[in-house]
């Protein structure tokens, strides 16, 4: 393996990387439309089906494989992803020569999950983030997944990468607007979130794993994968209890996922506190993102607001989650924190996020107008989607039942995560209610 000391955090740590991904990304797309440069558009599958051909909004294959465009964007795609996440990898110090085939093959199973869920009736229910999990469950829990595959799974990285893409879609208008309610929903209900769980854990539960209570609570409360992982570096937490606490957190992601935004369109509830509620409480920042989609471009909007806003607090928490474990649980003296600690574990990608949106703003909006700015958005659109598909399918690979089975401790670990996630869950629709409703405070309005 390649030495990495020599390459500055600032290029080699994924965090950062997916900023700069991310704006080379968006610096094309922007050159390409404003520019009339070229056609950087990203491939996608028109809706194709054999039973319901004669509907309108219906391409026959052989028209969309015949078009030499689509084989074309085929290829942009490709080539540009590729070639960036490999740059990525090699400044990273992994092994190229492994990532290549990989990326291959994952690219070919993201493909396979775009022409599926381009299907017409598979299309009306289910978006394609569920069957992108869906192919990678089957895989991982069949077959298995293959050893040279597994190179090219790096959830997390392609999901940042796809947030400062998405970035640039949001109006920093409306995070100014919507600031101090997403702060209201976020952070005190999260704080609180955790409180509840860590009592549940240790005093309730008895739980005496106690890194695993911490990073479990902070998954839940705060954003899933991303959260947990800098918990359990703070906490000092077992490899096998982050793999236990990720692995909850994915299933119930998914199901969250697909069954939350139907509830809240069954229940009445409008797009602007649904989706705030989603943001809350969807573990992951990618579902987070597919959930609010599925209730509308408003709720979209407001989910990802809540959980850009609710990721600024994982840095904090992990600090202070630090110091409790080196003060209070392990009571040794030999481990030192400081305000270094939040700078080290806040997700710089959230950085780049609202980079994104400043720069699209107050500076494209201004000088080229709302339709230019839209006509960007609708190239970044998809490679975001690309991004977005890349990770779910990793999410899929990287899950296998059988292993989550055996690491459940009796059931407890279940029960602090349904009962823990159960309580956010009302705890932030009330703070959502209290809000958003229009009873206390005017309602902002995200367009």
């Amino acid at each position: 393996m390649e030495n990495t000391k020599k390459v500055p955090d600032f290029w080699s740590k994924e965090d950062w990387q997916a900023c700069w991904l991310g704006f080379t990304i968006i610096l094309i797309a922007c050159i390409a439309v404003l520019a009339k440069a070229f056609d950087f558009s990203a491939v996608k599958f028109a809706t194709w089906s054999v039973g319901e051909a004669g509907a309108s909004n219906v391409v026959p294959l052989s028209e969309q494989f015949g078009n030499f465009a689509f084989w074309r964007k085929l290829l942009v795609t490709f080539g540009v992803l590729g070639f960036l996440f490999t740059l990525a990898v090699k400044l990273q110090g992994e092994s190229v020569k492994k990532y290549i085939p990989a990326f291959i093959g994952l690219f070919f199973i993201a493909l396979l999950v775009r022409f599926i869920s381009a299907e017409f009736t598979l299309n009306r229910y289910l978006e394609w983030a569920f069957w992108a999990l869906l192919v990678g469950l089957l895989i991982s829990n069949t077959v298995g997944v293959p050893q040279w595959l597994k190179p090219a799974i790096k959830t997390e990285f392609y999901i940042k990468t796809g947030l400062v893409i998405m970035g640039f879609s949001v109006l920093f208008s409306n995070i100014a607007r919507f600031g101090l309610y997403g702060l209201g929903i976020t952070w005190i209900v999260t704080p609180i979130v955790i409180l509840f769980m860590w009592w549940l854990g240790t005093k309730v539960l008895k739980i005496d794993n106690k890194p695993l209570v911490i990073t479990l609570s902070t998954a839940t409360s705060v954003c899933g994968t991303s959260a947990a992982i800098a918990t359990a570096a703070a906490s000092k937490a077992k490899k096998a209890d982050l793999t236990v606490v990720v692995s909850i957190s994915i299933i119930f992601t998914v199901l969250m996922m697909v069954f939350e935004p139907m509830i809240i369109r069954a229940i009445g509830m409008n797009q602007l506190m649904g989706g705030s509620l989603i943001g809350g409480t969807i573990d992951s920042t990618g579902a987070v993102v597919v959930a609010g989609t599925a209730l509308g471009p408003e709720a979209q909007t407001a989910a990802v607001l809540v959980k850009s806003i609710q990721n600024m607090l994982i840095g904090f928490i992990a600090f202070f989650v630090a110091i409790f474990f080196a003060t209070h649980v392990e009571k040794t003296n030999d481990r030192k924190v400081g305000p270094a600690e939040i700078w080290y574990r806040f997700p710089k990608f959230i950085i780049g996020f609202f980079a994104a949106s400043l720069i699209a703003s107050f500076l494209i909006l201004p000088l080229f107008g709302a339709d230019q700015v839209d006509a960007v958005n609708k190239v970044l659109d998809q490679y975001k989607n690309w991004c977005f598909v890349l990770a779910f399918t990793s999410i899929g690979l990287d899950t296998n039942f059988k292993e989550i089975a055996r690491q459940m401790q009796g059931g407890k670990v279940f029960w602090l995560y349904v009962i823990g996630q159960t309580f956010n869950i009302v705890l932030t629709f009330f703070a959502v209610w209290l809000l958003l409703s229009g009873v206390l405070f005017p309602i902002p309005t995200l367009s």
